[in-house]
């Protein structure tokens, strides 16, 4: 019988961007103030090959007032309040910024990014040099690949604020968007896969459907996101579609799929997922790991970052 700890072994050659959490661990080594002035020369490089796409007015209404607050800040209140948040300091809009989705939190970097490009918001003093540390992480992101890119600065933005109890119960998120009408939605064809479970997930996720795409699973079943614990329950993965997955755009390229233990089918799609904080010409490499009951219903799915594009074209051979 499967467990969630032996589901996560199906596919066990897939080659995974290790990069990713490699360079984010540095990143968490240093200082505060590294960290910031790596966020926005990373920003600012990578504005230059990537379009960052800007957030809609219902997802900034939560940050917004807290915008505002920061911009009515003298220079040195500005810059104490950023060192805050990067040092997970017991303050005010530490608290607040903790309990905002990770879109929310994108969407406030990329305004104060625009806000000190206005001069409202404390810039990088003239002539700042990153130190030997942080422009060795530098250094890193620039060689790794645009999706990749993506992934770390996400990564370098999530866990500041202060939240002690680390309760993620109580995230703040952005509305939730209408399901895509039926008749608008687009139909998902992957070359080498016919199971219509998969499918579905694939057309579903791309719809915002996530009352119907959480139906998909059984009950006890599990979703594991890139470098990520897997997240057990259909309660929790729903909060999690919800929460992180809005206007994602998946585009599978191929897949293959073999018959494993107790009536159980293992499936392994590769293709590429697109985030609406990018442009189109950008999207993320990756792999998705199903296992299914003998009701085509999904016992463990994961979602992996790849090493490569290459590995898009491993399919029957990975």
């Amino acid at each position: 019988m499967f467990t969630i700890d032996k589901a996560a072994q199906i596919f066990p050659d897939t080659r995974t961007a290790d990069a990713v959490p490699a360079i984010t661990a540095r990143y968490k080594l240093l200082s505060a103030e590294d960290q910031l002035a790596l966020i926005w020369f990373a920003y600012l490089e990578m504005g230059r090959t990537i379009t960052v796409a800007a957030p809609g007015a219902a997802r900034m209404a939560i940050a917004q007032p807290t915008l505002d607050e920061i911009t009515g800040m003298s220079f040195s209140e500005q810059s104490r309040v950023m060192c805050d948040l990067a040092g997970k300091v017991d303050a005010p809009i530490s608290k607040r910024y903790a309990f905002w989705s990770i879109n929310v939190k994108l969407g406030f970097w990329y305004e104060l990014g625009e806000l000190m490009r206005q001069g409202k918001v404390a810039p990088i003093p003239d002539g700042y040099k990153l130190s030997s540390n942080a422009n060795a992480v530098l250094e890193s992101v620039k060689k790794v690949e645009q999706g990749q890119q993506i992934s770390i600065l996400r990564n370098f933005v999530v866990d500041m604020g202060f939240d002690p109890d680390n309760d993620d119960s109580a995230i703040v998120s952005e509305p939730i968007v209408d399901p895509t009408p039926s008749e608008a939605r687009e139909k998902v064809f992957i070359p080498g896969v016919l199971n219509q479970t998969v499918l579905d997930y694939m057309e579903l996720l791309n719809s915002n459907d996530f009352d119907a795409l959480i139906k998909l699973f059984l009950s006890d079943g599990a979703l594991q996101p890139p470098f990520q614990r897997p997240i057990v329950g259909t309660d929790a993965i729903l909060k999690f579609f919800k929460r992180d997955c809005q206007n994602l755009k998946l585009i599978p390229k191929g897949g293959y799929g073999e018959p494993t233990d107790g009536g159980f089918n293992q499936i392994k799609v590769t293709g590429q997922v697109q985030t609406p904080w990018f442009g189109g010409e950008v999207g993320m490499n990756v792999a998705w790991r199903f296992l299914l009951d003998e009701n085509d219903k999904i016992y463990f799915v994961a979602i992996d970052l790849l090493a490569s594009p290459a590995e898009l074209l491993k399919l029957g051979g990975s």
